[in-house]
């Protein structure tokens, strides 16, 4: 905290490449808000485009922060849900509430949509006010590296399901980066037949198989279509999941989904892109995409990480203290293959 006890310090990216802390006020938060000291935030492959000026969506500057950690530290009068000592992670969607998916539950795919540390800014500070409603406590005994992981694994969850459920299934993972590596090992955990996760990186297929998902693929050293059939048989994959978001691995998995598969769409796409969409259509592919995630699937991600059916702490990769935000992204540019999920500890 700053030397005056009414300040913090806040990390804002005035430009891609460029991040910059100020000295601003704590925020002072009203009824219906609670004031959160953060403890974690990890970092994200969309935080990485945003780093790199090719997130589609996000101006600048910026303040960062959408997968973080804290402790309750104030709470308005008319917060009910927490109270100050408890742990808590945020729902980073701020929505209207009004609209046909609002009023539906689908509120991820809200019409006013604005994401922290994107469309908003993040809780990339020492101190964040939000309303009790984006807050959900955190189980007993979870760490807080363990809540950051949550929402990542919310994303992953929430792909599952809207692949129609994976129980029993052969599940094809593009990707294994961290993404990647929680859907795999969520499939796993909500009973799919079995898991392969193919990639480039010797490195993060490694990690892969060391967290119990059962066939890893190098694409650089064998033919994806002979992996499937070796791995599945000839039904090859029930469903696929894109967790890398550009156009050749969806083009990956358009050539090797079978007749009828479905194909996820879970990684986050720089800009327009180019398909086979007569391939899609002459093979009758489900093709669609999801965003993010509902309080349900973080809670089971809560639920998953807090009964040990995730491992995350293999894929913490490193740490770094809040002062040395900047390096963390640098860090992460020169290591791309050695690292997987970076967190920023304020208690470092």
């Amino acid at each position: 905290m700053s030397k005056n006890t009414k300040c913090m310090k806040q990390a804002v990216m005035i430009k891609p490449g460029e991040i910059r802390f100020r000295e601003v006020d704590i925020p002072e938060i009203n009824n219906n808000q609670v004031l959160i000291r953060i403890h974690e935030i990890g970092i994200c492959g969309s935080d990485v485009h945003v780093y790199h000026g090719k997130h589609p969506t996000t101006d600048y500057p910026v303040v960062q922060g959408h997968e973080v950690s804290g402790e309750v530290v104030e709470t308005g009068a008319n917060v009910k849900r927490v109270k100050p000592g408890d742990r808590v992670i945020i729902r980073p969607q701020i929505v209207c509430g009004k609209c046909m998916h609002c009023l539906e539950g689908n509120y991820n795919i809200c019409e006013e949509l604005k994401v922290l540390g994107f469309q908003a800014d993040g809780a990339g500070s020492e101190y964040y006010a939000s309303d009790e409603e984006y807050l959900i406590k955190m189980p007993d005994g979870l760490s807080y590296s363990g809540g950051t992981i949550a929402e990542p694994l919310a994303v992953g969850i929430h792909a599952l399901e809207k692949a129609g459920g994976v129980s029993g299934l052969n599940i094809l993972i593009i990707g294994a980066g961290p993404i990647g590596n929680l859907t795999a090992q969520a499939a796993g955990a909500k009973g799919a037949s079995a898991v392969m996760i193919s990639d480039i990186s010797a490195n993060r297929l490694k990690l892969a198989a060391a967290c119990g998902i059962d066939f890893t693929h190098n694409a650089e050293r064998e033919e994806l279509g002979s992996a499937l059939i070796k791995n599945f048989g000839y039904k090859k994959a029930d469903i696929i999941f894109d967790c890398v978001g550009s156009e050749a691995s969806l083009g990956v998995c358009i050539k090797n989904a079978r007749k009828g598969t479905g194909i996820i769409n879970v990684g986050v796409y720089e800009g327009e892109i180019l398909a086979d969409m007569s391939k899609v259509q002459d093979n009758e592919s489900k093709l669609s995409g999801t965003l993010m995630y509902t309080e349900k699937d973080m809670l089971e991600a809560l639920a998953l990480l807090s009964s040990g059916s995730i491992d995350y702490d293999s894929l913490i990769t490193s740490k770094f203290p809040f002062s040395e935000y900047p390096e963390a992204y640098k860090h992460l540019d020169a290591n791309r293959d050695a690292e997987m999920k970076i967190i920023i500890d304020l208690f470092n």
